[in-house]
């Protein structure tokens, strides 16, 4: 069942469900969650590996960051893929799994989010892959609302978030070995 935002708001206050969040999803979110703002934005440089095993993903330059005594607009590049981090953090409970979906802004635009789930018992900022698919730039001010997150009840028993990305993890570590072993 997706909460609703009497619950969600409850959860907030009492067990720190979202952090960071702005006033307006304080005040007075829209639907049954809230829209989450982009933070931080990355782009992919190099190859990656995934393997049975071992796993290694590109390097990452960090093209943005979000300061809030100033707007900062920059440019999505036509046809290239980023690693969008949000402003905000979640914690997640072993009975809740959120999902996420764009606002419809961007895809209107011709900009896909990569979204996936966030396990039971996941900490920190949560990180997507976005990429303009026009041919023309499409601007962007960082502390925009890009996505819209719902938080649904685990029924049952379930296994806690133990992966390496807890914690709002951009890229694999870099070792000299560059491969790291999957958990």
């Amino acid at each position: 069942m997706i909460l609703g935002i009497s619950e969600i708001h409850k959860l907030v206050k009492t067990k720190k469900l979202v952090e960071g969040l702005s006033e307006r999803e304080l005040q007075n979110p829209e639907g049954a969650g809230f829209d989450l703002r982009i933070g931080e934005l990355h782009e992919l440089q190099g190859s990656g590996f995934l393997g049975v095993t071992e796993r290694e993903t590109p390097k990452t330059k960090l093209v943005a960051s979000y300061a809030k005594d100033g707007e900062k607009k920059i440019a999505l590049k036509p046809n290239t893929y980023y690693m969008m981090g949000t402003i905000e953090k979640v914690n997640l409970p072993d009975n809740l799994v959120a999902l996420m979906r764009p606002r419809t802004t961007l895809f209107r635009s011709g900009v896909h989010l990569l979204l996936g789930q966030v396990a039971p018992g996941y900490k920190g900022p949560l990180n997507f892959g976005m990429v303009n698919l026009r041919p023309v730039p499409f601007y962007l001010e960082l502390g925009a609302r890009v996505v819209h997150i719902q938080f649904f009840e685990v029924k049952g028993k379930n296994n806690l978030y133990r992966g390496q990305w807890q914690g709002g993890r951009v890229t694999t570590k870099q070792t000299t070995k560059k491969r790291e072993t999957q958990v």
